[in-house]
């Protein structure tokens, strides 16, 4: 069985339920992963989705903030949503679909705009969730697993517009990915984007504050799509559909597809 995913920051899925909407007719993914939703569950448009063909739902939502939602073609039952660090936030929501593939939808969090714990609370927290996301996966290796989301850190150095300017940014920061290395190797996760675009520079997400984001180009590469060893040479056809970001109203990330045949 072959179907293709996607992960989208959406920045509110009841803001922009039109874009989603958008999207899914246009790309038509057979699973669509959001991350800050920004709405409580019961307050998502899953009726406009549902039109559209996404009948099959698991989400975790909160008003205002956060929120993650995996919206299927295909049935999905929910078989976990971790609270790593106890932030109370609602930041990941896992999946299982019928082929015994489980999807795990993240939304970590960003950390603030200063790369230091001791006087930035929310980038500590930062740290702390990716460690209890890292000390998950040693105590019970994934297999048969996508893990998909905003993870809020552009690894590589061509994961950025400039390494050497962003290696004190909060999302390139030397600390941040050594965390997420660690949980990456936990759960002996293969980065599914890079196994298919090796090469070159690739973002993701483009900030607001930029008057002319497309020109600038200033992007990095938050949004990620990882797999298990024993299915990562299944996905193929890895792409980022930059062209999202200059829809209108859009949101500051962009979607990222890849396709798996199970």
């Amino acid at each position: 069985m072959a179907f293709t995913l996607a992960t989208w920051n959406i920045n509110s899925v009841r803001l922009r339920a039109g874009l989603v909407a958008r999207l899914m007719r246009e790309e038509a993914p057979d699973v669509l992963c959001l991350q800050e939703c920004k709405s409580p569950v019961e307050k998502f448009p899953a009726e406009v989705f549902q039109a559209l063909g996404y009948h099959h739902m698991v989400a975790r939502g909160q008003k205002g903030y956060n929120g993650v939602a995996i919206f299927s073609k295909m049935p999905i039952e929910e078989v976990g949503a971790a609270d790593y660090a106890s932030l109370g936030h609602a930041r990941h929501i896992a999946g299982k679909l019928e082929n015994g593939v489980t999807i795990h939808n993240f939304y970590v969090p960003a950390g603030g705009d200063k790369p230091d714990r001791e006087v930035n609370e929310k980038f500590g927290q930062k740290l702390d969730y990716l460690t209890e996301m890292r000390d998950a996966f040693r105590a019970d290796t994934p297999e048969k697993a996508i893990l998909v989301g905003d993870l809020n850190i552009a690894p590589r150095e061509d994961d950025v517009w400039d390494h050497k300017k962003l290696l004190k940014i909060v999302s390139h920061t030397p600390v941040e990915v050594e965390h997420l290395a660690a949980t990456q190797e936990a759960g002996k996760w293969v980065d599914i984007t890079r196994q298919d675009i090796p090469e070159g520079l690739l973002y993701s997400w483009w900030s607001y504050r930029a008057r002319d984001w497309d020109a600038a180009d200033k992007g990095r590469r938050l949004d990620h799509i990882w797999a298990t060893p024993d299915i990562s040479n299944a996905a193929h056809n890895s792409r980022i559909l930059r062209d999202v970001r200059g829809w209108e109203q859009p949101s500051d990330h962009a979607p990222v597809f890849a396709t798996f045949d199970l």
